[in-house]
């Protein structure tokens, strides 16, 4: 019997696997939102549990094994090893009014008719507004232009998307208790195991300047760009030695990040790409490779079509989320240009304009289409575009996972006719 990790890595190796790998909740974009968790599991016939956020910016619902179970899920992420007692959570509500539990060291204070969360120095690093459900960007550290190169990484926990953490966050003191986390969650399950890492470039200069003043200084100061890039790269490349030099041996993908499109096109050219982020992409996927027996994937989001040629050449293995909402991005093109060099690991089903408004039968009908399009010869781990947002009802996320068993189902009667 396939297990679920083989499963994945079969399709990340582009050989046809018994069925769809399936992804939910294996890593911070693709995910459910916190709101949306209990109506699924409501929908689903489950017993109602407590709603604990483990991403605390996008309000992200840790998925427990018995959601995993039924909807067939093959991947889980890291950081479901860790913090796993009672004293890493705290009481929070939901903007909705549901109950939940957010980690500890994350401390919402109420200002006026926002929520706020503060970095260690006590400056507020993220607002939510009244009758918003994920937490904004409030503090860039080199906004006002007064960048100092090292202090970089002791700036990370200043900016939000570095400094509110998911678990295991602040709950480790070093790579001991990393390694034995991965060591506990490798022995307990037999689904792949993500690894996010992150290793941002692009974003990590957009969250320290803002993304405005970063695609300012790219096109018209290259030099300095490259003096930051460089910096980062470092940080970058030391980290990665700790982290899978502690978690390698557990894990089978891990994943970087950097949003390079945009919902008509890349945020930046080919030419851009090739000049700040290629050579460095390659350098840090080499050196994934060379540590540990890992697949590399990127989360970027947008219409990046043309920038997959450069990133297949860097080394990538597999992209998430594949916004087929966007510009050449349709899966067709996608499957026939690029499948036998990339795994598309996402492109499942529309979040932007199918899955929160449409039918469950034009779900149904639409998932269906995408797996017939992506599944064929390995080379595709099935999720919906992104995270499933707070809006979405329960009966079309009930509806995308039965499409998938359904297509499944379909293709083993087909394999024994």
């Amino acid at each position: 019997m396939v297990t679920s990790q083989e499963r994945v890595l079969l399709s990340l190796n582009h050989q046809q696997p018994d069925r769809v790998p399936v992804d939910l909740s294996g890593h911070r974009s693709s995910g459910i939102a916190a709101i949306a968790y209990p109506k699924l599991r409501a929908a689903l016939g489950l017993a109602p549990r407590t709603v604990d956020v483990f991403d605390p910016v996008q309000q992200l619902a840790i998925c427990h094994d018995d959601v995993l179970d039924r909807l067939g899920v093959d991947v889980v992420g890291l950081g479901r090893a860790f913090c796993l007692e009672d004293k890493w959570w705290a009481d929070w509500t939901l903007p909705d009014g549901t109950p939940c539990r957010m980690p500890v060291w994350i401390k919402p204070e109420r200002v006026g008719t926002e929520w706020v969360v503060r970095a260690p120095s006590g400056r507020v690093m993220a607002r939510m507004p009244e009758l918003a459900v994920t937490f904004d960007q409030a503090y860039w550290p080199f906004l006002e232009g007064e960048e100092d190169l090292s202090r970089i990484e002791e700036l990370f926990p200043e900016h939000m998307w570095s400094g509110m953490a998911a678990p295991p966050g602040p709950s480790i003191s070093g790579p001991e208790e990393l390694t034995a986390g991965a060591r506990r969650l490798r022995a307990g399950t037999d689904r792949a195991i993500h690894a996010g890492f992150g290793g941002n470039l692009l974003e990590m200069g957009q969250f320290h300047y803002r993304m405005d003043n970063f695609l300012v200084m790219l096109a018209g100061e290259p030099a300095r760009a490259h003096r930051f890039l460089d910096a980062l790269l470092e940080i970058h490349l030391r980290k990665l030695e700790t982290f899978l030099g502690a978690v390698g041996e557990y894990v089978d993908i891990i994943q970087f990040g950097d949003d390079l499109g945009a919902q008509n096109s890349p945020q930046i050219s080919p030419r851009m790409y090739r000049e700040f982020f290629k050579p460095r992409h390659a350098m840090m996927w080499a050196r994934a490779k060379e540590l540990a027996n890992v697949k590399v994937m990127l989360h970027c989001c947008g219409a990046v079509r043309p920038l997959l040629p450069d990133l297949i050449e860097a080394g990538l293995d597999a992209i998430n989320p594949v916004q087929i909402s966007c510009r050449g991005m349709e899966a067709e093109g996608l499957k026939r240009d690029f499948g036998k060099d990339l795994t598309f690991w996402g492109g499942g089903c529309d979040t932007q304009n199918i899955l929160p408004t449409a039918t469950p039968a034009r779900v149904r009908e639409h998932v269906l289409h995408q797996c017939e399009v992506l599944a064929p010869g390995g080379g595709f781990v099935f999720q919906q575009v992104h995270n499933i947002m707070a809006n979405v009802p329960a009966e079309n996320i009930v509806a995308m996972y039965e499409a998938v068993h359904e297509y499944d189902a379909a293709q083993r009667t087909l394999s024994l006719a």
